[in-house]
């Protein structure tokens, strides 16, 4: 948990015709486990290869092949509960989950329900300053993916990528703990953010490795109060899943039609249908998929192939003490040790790469300082080339001699982005440009008084003005810093500029 304070947002109330009510939303998120090779069979799990490359016999079904569990896999899905603050269950089992359609050749899917590996978890989701909402994670299971249907490449027939077939999947599953649309796309940024972290899951949502299906009800004020006193769903409204959902937006954007389209059924006196919908970006809508499915329609029943999955206290407690510093922690040490707002240290933490960037850049040095360089000047230049901080042509070592310079007063602010500009187009190092380039600040008290007296004898009627008006004083001070290159140390400038017109 973090060392901040931090206030539980109110919950997102939405005024119908004729009542008020609250959205109660939970997720069930997919994430591909990071492991080369799929759950149950060597075949890899490589993204964009040609259709029906990365097949084993196991994952086409053929007759006699059994399933062989990727202990790798195992460890990442334990890697992840650690992570999310998760009960590690010593014990778990695969069961068979049957249901048939072309892509899914074993006609069923290997999958746990009533012994997941991972148990009760959280996570703190940051909705700005001081403002967080704690989500529950009721649990994690592994499983394995289903292929892909391809229906436009034939107006006839239906084409069968089995790619993915067998590809290993954590599915996340959260308690109805999210109360509006911001919420769950920050709750699905800030699980992303962690499994990075964690190396478990590349949170690639554009290539489906990353996907939630959106749970949404209504329910009127007061109603979530009585659920949380007695744990009983029926206080939450009728729920409608919006399946295979891969971008904040369309998250955001989805979740904020469903729940209205729910208002005015409800409104109008009608029964909410418990249904499976997808959502139509171009419509900006959801529409009906099918009839929402319970357990006993896939009538599950233990994996006889597969013995129940027992690990060690040992080995998981070997993985806790492997664990990276997680964002929480790592922000609230930025805080604490550099002397940043929760804002920077949450933009410096939001990827591990800028973080371990940015701590590169400060070792050693004035921590807010390297902080608004990094943010400011770096952060700002890659995006506007579309870079991210893996492309950074300056290195974190170069950036952090650029802040040092600054610090000992050998270059000033403005000096200092012609140096940062030099260096990001040309690679050169800083301390070599400062030099060769004459572009050291002049610290020389007599040198910058002789600038001073120089630009005062020159504008005698300024500097009447100036006595009658102090906040001329920076008209004198930009032309000696005109005058000497921008070089002069500019708070040497302030004062001596001052003294001399007497101000």
């Amino acid at each position: 948990m973090l060392d901040l304070s931090y206030e539980t947002p109110k919950p997102k109330v939405i005024a119908g015709a004729k009542h008020d009510w609250e959205l109660v939303i939970g997720m069930e998120v997919h994430a591909q486990v990071s492991s080369r090779a799929k759950l149950f069979s060597g075949a890899s799990t490589e993204f964009g290869a040609e259709p029906n490359a990365n097949v084993s016999f196991v994952d086409a079904a053929m007759p006699g092949m059994l399933p062989v569990i990727n202990a790798f896999c195992v460890e990442q899905a334990v890697r992840t509960g650690l992570g999310l603050k998760a009960q590690i269950n010593l014990v778990s089992a695969f069961d068979r989950k049957n249901y048939f359609y072309p892509d899914n050749p074993q006609g069923y899917q290997i999958s746990q329900l009533y012994h997941p590996i991972v148990g009760e978890g959280e996570i703190l989701v940051d909705m700005g300053p001081g403002v967080a909402r704690l989500v529950r994670v009721e649990r994690i299971h592994i499983e394995q993916d289903a292929g892909k249907s391809i229906h436009d490449m034939d107006p006839n027939m239906s084409f069968m990528d089995f790619n993915r077939t067998g590809v290993p999947l954590m599915e996340i599953v959260s308690r109805p703990d999210i109360r509006g649309p911001e919420e769950a796309a920050a709750y699905m940024a800030k699980l992303r953010q962690i499994l990075r972290y964690l190396g478990t899951c590349d949170g690639n949502m554009q290539n489906g490795n990353l996907r939630a299906d959106v749970n949404v009800s209504v329910c009127r004020v007061g109603q979530y109060e009585k659920y949380q006193e007695t744990q009983d769903f029926a206080h939450l409204g009728t729920r409608c899943e919006i399946k295979n959902m891969n971008s904040m937006r369309f998250i955001q954007q989805a979740i904020d039609y469903e729940a209205k389209r729910q208002i005015a059924i409800l409104e109008a006196g009608g029964k909410v249908d418990q249904e499976t919908r997808l959502y139509d970006p171009d419509k900006g809508e959801t529409r009906s998929m099918r009839s929402k499915e319970e357990a006993q329609d896939y009538r599950y029943f233990p994996d006889p192939d597969l013995l129940p999955l027992e690990i060690e206290q040992a080995w998981v407690d070997e993985i806790a003490a492997a664990l990276p510093e997680l964002p929480d922690e790592k922000k609230a040490r930025f805080v604490k040790d550099f002397g940043l707002s929760e804002y920077d240290a949450g933009v410096l933490t939001a990827e591990a790469e800028n973080a371990a960037f940015f701590e590169k850049v400060a070792e050693g040095r004035d921590g807010k300082l390297a902080a608004n360089w990094v943010i400011n000047e770096l952060f700002g230049r890659l995006k506007k080339e579309d870079h991210d901080i893996t492309e950074s042509p300056i290195a974190p070592e170069m950036l952090g001699k650029i802040v040092g310079l600054i610090s000992k007063g050998d270059i000033s602010g403005k000096i200092a982005k012609d140096v940062f500009e030099i260096a990001y187009t040309s690679g050169r190092d800083p301390e070599e440009i400062v030099e060769t380039e004459g572009m050291r600040q002049v610290t020389d008290t007599g040198a910058i008084e002789a600038a001073v007296d120089e630009v005062i004898a020159a504008n005698p009627a300024q500097v009447e003005k100036a006595k009658q008006n102090p906040k001329l004083a920076g008209w004198f001070v930009g032309q000696v810093m005109k005058a000497t290159g921008g070089k002069a140390n500019p708070a040497a400038v302030n004062q001596m500029v001052s003294e001399k017109l007497g101000l």
